[in-house]
């Protein structure tokens, strides 16, 4: 073949090669994950077999979230849809798309009757989650990428089951009395009831519409402080002026690291967030927490491919 021949050959090849890469991107599933966590959890399972879009940030706020225009046209595009239910993000009930649109946490905790929407917090409620996302994706991937996937689904499931029983022995190592878990609305119940924590939703208990009285303020500092607390836990790195009043009034220092209620914090995942939060409680309440088996939890996690 004359160089020349085989110069144009070699392009068209190459321009044959683009094209596949290109067809192949384009048939990709364009997956939507409303809710931080379980975006990660979407991500992760889905590698890339599917394009994987999140609408609300790190650190953002799923029960205030509001649709930009840019999220209507992903929504007007994908095939998945996917949230966590139970009124988290009530944006996520007038959702315009042609994909199925899955409330994932309502599948997995089918008889859950509760006012707590964040039930990711109980690793078990994460794993249930996990076999949901697997089988909405399975739905819509073309069966070429089925096998990949439950085997990414198998080490998630994984993962979940060695976080629980790492959190069971970080909380196992604080006294009875200092499974107290001091916090200002009710969010980490299913944590709480997982791990046979005393949760005290101060301004959900004794408050209207987050008033604090001074009326309120008596029966707070009154709970708290017969409660073996040490710590009050705050949603945000400047806790609001209301838990300063509660802080001073109890005598209890705000722990200085927030915990994330949410979803994920910034530059981290929902396991890492999940033994952040977890070390931020133990040490709150005077306990030391086990950052080794923390960080191969995260590795582990980490590596899902």
């Amino acid at each position: 073949m004359e160089p020349s021949a085989a110069r144009s050959a070699g392009v068209a090849v190459a321009a044959l090669a683009v094209v596949a890469v290109n067809t192949a991107h384009a048939a990709q599933p364009v997956v939507v994950a409303v809710d931080g966590t379980l975006c990660d959890i979407t991500k992760t399972l889905a590698a890339g077999a599917a394009s994987v879009t999140c609408l609300i940030p790190p650190g953002g706020d799923p029960h205030s979230y509001r649709l930009k225009p840019s999220d209507r046209s992903q929504l007007a595009k994908s095939d998945l849809v996917l949230h966590v239910g139970f009124g988290l993000t009530p944006s996520a009930r007038k959702l315009t798309t042609p994909g199925k649109v899955v409330a994932v946490g309502e599948v997995a905790l089918p008889s859950y009757r509760g006012g707590d929407p964040h039930v990711w917090h109980d690793p078990a409620h994460s794993a249930a989650m996990v076999r949901v996302v697997s089988r909405s994706l399975a739905s819509a991937l073309p069966a070429s990428d089925r096998a990949a996937l439950q085997q990414r689904t198998n080490r998630a499931l994984a993962v979940f089951k060695a976080l629980q029983d790492w959190e069971a022995k970080q909380f196992a190592s604080l006294p009875s009395l200092r499974r107290v878990l001091v916090t200002d609305h009710r969010t980490y119940s299913h944590l709480a009831r997982r791990f046979g924590i005393a949760e005290i939703a101060m301004l959900d208990s004794h408050t209207t519409g987050g008033v604090l009285r001074p009326s309120s303020l008596q029966k707070i500092t009154q709970e708290v402080k017969s409660s073996g607390a040490k710590s009050i836990f705050a949603p945000t790195a400047r806790p609001s002026k209301t838990l300063q009043r509660i802080s001073k009034s109890t005598g209890l220092p705000i722990a200085t690291t927030p915990l994330y209620g949410e979803g994920i914090a910034a530059g981290r995942t929902a396991v890492s967030t999940a033994t952040l939060n977890v070390c931020t409680i133990v040490k709150g309440q005077g306990g030391s927490c086990d950052i080794a088996g923390a960080n191969a939890l995260n590795a582990k996690w980490s590596s899902i491919r």
